[in-house]
């Protein structure tokens, strides 16, 4: 009796890392941006994959700024973004699996909403699926920043 019960909990441990595992193999799901200077919550992004094999994200929710007044459109972008709403508008693309470097993610575009910059975009996902370190650069990845998501279950807060 004693040793079916172990073999159980053993084999749902084992199900357990095998599910955590695939969760970890994407970045598809929602992330909440964190501002790297304030600590402050940003945003919720969706990260989708689309039929060519790359990664775009896209703002699905935006946080109250606390005594502030939030953006509501992407005045300082260029075009194909400027003047666009800041909830919907898509803020990575282009990313793709690194062949070399499991769960990192490579040769995208991160644009930057407040400033309107777009920078070259690179991504890298924790072994347990649930931190996402976005680094947006320009020129050289060492010359750039880079945020902290943390995977959230859906778009709403």
């Amino acid at each position: 009796m004693q040793k079916n019960a172990l073999m159980k909990g053993l084999m749902g441990s084992c199900l357990a890392v095998f599910a955590s595992m695939s969760f970890a193999a994407t970045p598809e799901g929602f992330w909440k941006s964190i501002d790297d200077r304030t600590g402050e919550q940003l945003s919720i992004v969706e990260i989708k994959k689309k039929a060519d094999n790359t990664y775009t994200g896209t703002i699905v929710y935006r946080y109250p700024v606390p005594g502030g007044t939030v953006l509501t459109h992407c005045v300082k972008c260029p075009e194909p973004f400027k003047n666009k709403p800041i909830l919907g508008l898509q803020i990575a693309w282009g990313l793709k699996e690194d062949p070399k470097n499991p769960n990192q993610y490579i040769d995208g575009r991160v644009l930057e909403p407040k400033s309107g910059n777009v920078y070259k975009g690179r991504a890298q996902l924790s072994a347990d699926g649930k931190r996402l370190r976005m680094r947006g650069y320009m020129g050289v990845s060492a010359l750039g920043r880079t945020q902290v998501w943390l995977r959230t279950e859906s778009a709403n807060p």
